[in-house]
């Protein structure tokens, strides 16, 4: 299945942006493949992001 150009570009924000690891990412994306706007609430669910990097990720989705 292909990312959405949307969902790359997030993934793209989230390494570049805000130094998640991508293995945080992909076991981010393995949990919510059914829902895949979740991801930052996943990542922060899991403790692999702080809350404000939520805020960060939801004012970037914003502005996407």
């Amino acid at each position: 299945m292909t990312d959405s150009p949307r969902q790359e570009r997030l993934i793209q924000f989230l390494r570049e942006d805000l130094a998640v690891p991508v293995g945080a990412i992909a076991l981010a994306l393995k949990h919510c493949a059914a829902m895949p706007n979740c991801l930052p609430m996943t990542l922060w669910q899991y403790g692999l992001i702080t809350i404000d990097q939520v805020a960060q990720i939801f004012d970037w989705l914003e502005s996407a």
